[in-house]
């Protein structure tokens, strides 16, 4: 079983790499980063990498929390680090398929993307982070699933989740 690392691990990761790469990043900077990486130092150094783009672009000296923040949503990556795909996952199951359940080979089919990518590279964080969940009869969007994407699960999704489904 594989652990994600937690922020501040990661935010070491991010430093190191920092200077490695000569580019100068603030604690902040470091810290937005490593909040972004999925838990993952090949991803932080990846966004870190980006980031670096960016801020080289803009002229920044130094990538703080604003220059990481600006460069991450240009990068489609939102506060919880979630990217494009992981967005178009969870507003498949919510918009057709009312929250799930839904089986895993309709949201391959729907993505068009391999099983084996969804369950090993998307679904893994949406489960750490509590946004889905795997069921016997498919994948479920939970609250706090439809919470970041700003949407009210429908009624039916919320019927039968604490009176045993009567």
């Amino acid at each position: 079983r594989l652990n994600f690392y937690t922020v501040e691990e990661l935010e070491q990761v991010v430093t190191r790499a920092a200077g490695l790469l000569d580019a100068p990043v603030a604690n902040d900077g470091a810290t937005e980063i490593a909040r972004r990486s999925r838990g993952t130092p090949r991803i932080a150094g990846r966004l870190l990498r980006r980031v670096r783009d960016f801020a080289h672009a803009a002229g920044a000296d130094t990538i703080d929390a604003k220059t990481a923040d600006s460069a991450l949503k240009r990068l489609e990556i939102d506060a919880l680090g979630l990217d494009a795909m992981d967005r178009r996952y969870l507003t498949m199951i919510a918009d057709l398929y009312g929250g799930g359940p839904v089986g895993i080979e309709t949201l391959a089919a729907g993505l068009s993307e391999p099983r084996d990518t969804i369950e090993d590279v998307i679904e893994p964080y949406l489960i750490q982070l509590g946004l889905i969940a795997r069921t016997a009869r498919g994948r479920c969007l939970n609250g706090r699933g439809w919470k970041h994407l700003g949407l009210t699960p429908p009624k039916s999704a919320q019927d039968g989740l604490f009176d045993g489904g009567k």
